[in-house]
């Protein structure tokens, strides 16, 4: 079988907690070539995959332009992510990028005229549609059995879960906002998905930062993302709850944080449709109420 040869832009948190696990278990690619701006990082990636050092590179151009790549996966700060797609796109590459597309509509729509002139794949994380619970919901609504999804509500909550405090994370101009950007992503694009992609027609809601000065200690695995700078900035929110109408009828809640005074941490989509609902809970709790 011939392996598609990728390139990773990012060699941080997320990349070696799940996109590295992941295509250390797939046939039919191979990372050709890595890529981070602290070089060490950048090196400890490379030993991983067993590549040389000369497979190591600190700027994402050079490694584009010197290596025969089939595509990159970009890992990178939320900022960067139009950045590097356009510029693999224009240089004859398909990309693989890391949620959200970007931290604006412009820099959204650069990727997306960039992918259509090259002709090649640009694809944004959407992990949770591939999830077993998903895919079985999604057949069991487009079979009928559902009838109308009319109301929907979905979160992803922590009570104490703020990743890299002070860093890109919570800098508005490097992440593009709190956890409705980081999580928000996730289960509004699900929940969304499911309902069959209605279009949006008007949104209200509100946000609170709430804990950007608030030691308490972090009891999500999450907050280990990204590097916390004592001294750095927080201006972004950590609470962010809202209501999405849709054209045809429907209507959305959302419910994200990084920090709350809630029991636990969770992620939830739930469903009411005229023949059925349905509600799942983390990646074990699945029902559907007739």
């Amino acid at each position: 079988m011939e392996k598609l040869l990728f390139g990773v832009v990012g060699c941080g948190g997320i990349a070696n907690c799940c996109h590295f696990p992941g295509y250390e278990k797939m046939d039919n690619v191979k990372i050709a070539a890595v890529c981070d701006i602290i070089e060490e990082r950048a090196l400890k990636a490379a030993e991983r995959f067993g590549l040389p050092a000369d497979k190591a590179y600190t700027d994402y151009k050079k490694m584009i332009e010197n290596e025969k790549l089939d595509a990159v996966d970009i890992c990178t700060p939320n900022y960067l992510h139009s950045v590097i797609a356009v510029f693999a796109l224009e240089h004859g590459l398909n990309v693989f990028c890391e949620k959200p597309d970007a931290v604006g509509v412009e820099e959204c729509e650069k990727m997306k005229k960039a992918a259509e002139k090259s002709g090649k794949v640009l694809m944004v994380m959407r992990n949770n549609r591939y999830r077993e619970t998903s895919k079985f919901l999604k057949k069991y609504i487009e079979d009928g059995k559902m009838g109308e999804i009319y109301a929907a509500h979905c979160g992803w909550i922590r009570r104490r879960g703020i990743p890299g405090k002070g860093g890109w994370f919570t800098t508005k101009e490097q992440s593009g906002g709190g956890p409705l950007i980081d999580l928000g992503v996730h289960m509004i694009d699900l929940a969304i998905w499911l309902m069959g992609n209605p279009t949006p027609v008007s949104v209200t809601g509100c946000t609170y930062s709430k804990f950007s000065d608030n030691d308490a200690g972090a009891d999500s695995e999450h907050s280990k993302f990204g590097d916390s700078k004592a001294d750095g900035i927080f201006d972004v929110e950590d609470l962010a709850m809202g209501f999405i109408r849709f054209d045809n009828g429907a209507c959305l809640t959302i419910d994200f944080s990084w920090a709350t005074n809630i029991e636990r941490e969770k992620h939830f989509v739930e469903l009411r449709g005229t023949k059925a609902g349905s509600w799942f809970e983390d990646e074990d709790k699945f029902k559907i109420f007739i």
